[in-house]
């Protein structure tokens, strides 16, 4: 339906669809940046593909074997860093290599990626020459401004390189010629940059770090202008590409930006839903929906839960009538922006409110460990009504993680409901049993 409609519409649609999936993306990982207060414990198992499968393969087990400057180790522990990430102990040999090697690596938000790649930048700059030897470059203002902290935090005790951001309000006059050794900005910019305004000289650059790759290739025009920055470097210039998904665009893209490359895939562990139980419980209306979820309430905040609507009207009413009643509620909803919703995440997180009550869109990559019941108010359903079973693999692996128990429950009020709860059923070859809401024992002794 949406393919349909994109060609048979202006250009203006397709255009204002890409925008609204990277608006959506970018906000997602901008959304993670703000609510990591610490790395994401992973089990995940870090693949590595050598560009040179004969040289010996190393990894680290602390900052100091990688024979940093003072300056730099201390900044790392200043950080809270106090022995390499997973893809730390992998990427950080390449990247602090001599002559350094090209990395292409995937890896999710919160496995300290930035850390590591600005850790290269840092590392390969030389103090002494004042002009820029280290580009960054980020699919927005808000993102780029997230590394650029993570620079200065780690540059704290090397007061020597400066950073500078090339982003579209950054008016420099012309004929300036920059004395920071790190440029951190928009491909755009960038681009103007180097080759309209010549701020900046691409020959000299040493290190080029494109992060979020994935969320910069779903934007028009942005790719193209990191290929055309690419395309202006010294041959030896070391070229480093992040991105969280590998789908076969961002493959491609990535192999034309990186020559001769290291590969770091960090595996997503399982979600598995062996773990969790699931129940559904029978209603006739949105009232009655509310009514059951009320019976429940008690039993289901002893830890915390969140509740998924598939509109912004539903949640917005949902949590008003929770309100009403009495109950803590936090309300996570697409309007909101970016900051404002890492604010209520992290009140929800901190138990000031034990229910959070969310559309999809919002719920996308937030970690919070202690949930252990998810409420379906709306079961998951794509734009064409069908079951989307990834949605709820998503929703409900919200829960049970860890290893922990948890607790699944979806709402049905009509027959169409029914059927999709059976397609889902279907889907995960898992018996979804039916829930007596009088029968509060058992929801405690899960929920709990």
């Amino acid at each position: 339906q949406m393919h349909a409609c994109i060609h048979t519409h202006t250009h203006t649609h397709t255009i204002a669809y890409a925008l609204y999936i990277h608006m959506d993306l970018a906000a997602q990982s901008l959304l993670n940046k703000l609510i990591r207060s610490n790395l994401v414990n992973t089990t995940n198992q870090v693949e590595v593909l050598q560009r040179d499968p004969n040289s010996p393969l190393y990894s680290v087990k602390s900052f100091e074997e990688l024979r940093l400057k003072p300056q730099l180790l201390q900044g790392v522990y200043a950080m809270g860093f106090n022995r390499p990430s997973k893809i730390q102990e992998n990427a950080l040999p390449m990247m602090l290599a001599e002559p350094p090697q090209n990395l292409i690596a995937q890896s999710q938000s919160g496995t300290g990626k930035t850390a590591a790649f600005v850790l290269a930048m840092l590392s390969h700059v030389d103090p002494n020459n004042k002009f820029p030897q280290a580009l960054c470059v980020s699919p927005t203002y808000e993102l780029a401004l997230q590394t650029g902290k993570v620079i200065e935090q780690m540059g704290k005790h090397y007061s020597e390189v400066k950073l500078v951001y090339a982003i579209r309000g950054n008016k420099l006059q012309r004929g300036t010629q920059l004395q920071e050794q790190v440029v951190i900005g928009t491909p755009g910019t960038m681009l103007d940059w180097c080759l309209k305004f010549k701020f900046i000289d691409p020959k000299k650059i040493k290190v080029f770090v494109l992060d979020e790759a994935d969320v910069m290739i779903a934007t028009q025009g942005h790719q193209d202008q990191s290929i055309r920055i690419q395309r202006m470097l010294p041959k030896q210039c070391q070229m480093l590409l992040f991105s969280a998904t590998f789908e076969e665009t961002v493959w491609n893209f990535a192999q034309r930006i990186v020559p001769d490359p290291n590969i770091i895939k960090l595996k997503r562990e399982e979600e598995t839903l062996d773990t969790i139980k699931q129940y559904y419980v029978l209603c006739d209306s949105k009232e009655e929906k509310f009514a059951a979820l009320c019976n429940i309430y008690g039993a289901i905040t002893i830890a915390q839960a969140m509740i998924f609507c598939h509109t912004r009207k539903t949640a917005g009413w949902l949590a008003g009538e929770l309100s009403r009643e009495g109950h803590q509620v936090a309300l996570l909803s697409g309007e909101m922006q970016v900051e404002q919703r890492a604010a209520v995440i992290d009140r929800f997180r901190d138990g000031k409110e034990k229910v959070l009550v969310t559309t999809n869109v919002c719920a996308r990559g937030i970690d919070v460990e202690q949930v252990s019941v998810v409420i379906n108010f709306d079961l998951p359903v794509d734009r064409d009504g069908n079951p989307d079973n990834e949605t709820y693999l998503h929703r409900i692996g919200r829960t049970g993680r860890f290893g922990k128990r948890g607790l699944a429950i979806n709402m049905v009020d009509s027959r169409f409901s029914m059927n999709v709860l059976n397609k889902i059923q279907d889907h995960f070859n898992k018996k979804i049993e039916k829930l007596d809401t009088d029968d509060l024992d058992e929801i405690e002794k899960i929920a709990g």
